[in-house]
């Protein structure tokens, strides 16, 4: 029978480290409380980057927390006896933002395009009325100015910073701000896009299957080769599991 995790546990898929824990946004929030840190959303695709791109697999092991964000890491974790549930990191990253607004947290926003980000930032000011956000910036700055880009972001001192600039480049480029940040800083992906209205989340159905990959794939076709990860990984945990 499959263990109930009570308390946050590290363990690992496919050798790349995973928090299995009964509440995510507790955990973040409690995170927070110790001063800070990153958080990494884990889905299989990541999970196979990080095993071939050494710089991605480096930023995961050091993440404060990992939290397994795939149904494909959620599979592979009970075929360890751990009965966890699939945290989309959209979602707490949403929850974050109305944490944020509650407690009078300062935060930035990174990443995405100009216009996205513009439309965001008018979205957030209407749903989210407190929110301190202290800095929002694009995620297509000239590689020049980001040295004092983030000069100013650190300088800021946020209590949350949201980064969409895709996978691997926000999680190697968060762990490099190691030692000099503080507050929590998350990778988000594509939820700007989402926020902002630009792109759609899976049908509820299609989540409840875990198959919201294929909607991703029907919006974004050129991902296709990215998808070949899924098969690839599971094969991998069977071959793992038999080993």
């Amino acid at each position: 029978m499959a263990a109930t995790i009570t308390t946050p546990l590290r363990t690992h898929v496919l050798g790349v480290p995973v928090d299995v824990c009964p509440d995510v946004l507790e955990a973040a929030l409690a995170l927070h409380q110790r001063g800070g840190g990153q958080i990494v959303t884990l889905n299989a695709e990541m999970t196979m980057a990080a095993r071939e791109d050494a710089s991605l697999g480096r930023a995961i092991a050091a993440a404060d927390l990992v939290i397994a964000d795939g149904a494909g890491v959620v599979w592979a974790l009970a075929r360890q006896g751990a009965r966890v549930q699939r945290s989309p990191g959209i979602e707490l990253a949403w929850s974050l933002l109305l944490q944020a607004e509650q407690r009078g947290w300062r935060v930035a926003l990174v990443g995405a395009s100009p216009a996205v980000m513009q439309e965001l930032q008018t979205r957030l000011s209407r749903q989210l009325p407190q929110l301190d956000l202290a800095l929002c910036l694009h995620g297509y700055q000239e590689a020049a100015a980001w040295p004092t880009l983030e000069r100013q972001l650190l300088g800021l001192r946020p209590d949350l910073v949201l980064v969409a600039l895709g996978v691997p480049r926000q999680e190697t480029w968060i762990h490099g701000l190691a030692g000099r940040r503080s507050g929590l800083w998350m990778g988000v992906g594509g939820s700007f896009d989402v926020w902002a209205g630009a792109k759609q989340r899976a049908p509820l159905w299609m989540g409840r299957l875990q198959i919201e990959w294929l909607y991703r794939l029907l919006q974004e076709p050129s991902r296709w080769r990215r998808m070949l990860a899924l098969p690839r990984f599971t094969w991998a945990v069977l071959r793992e599991r038999r080993g």
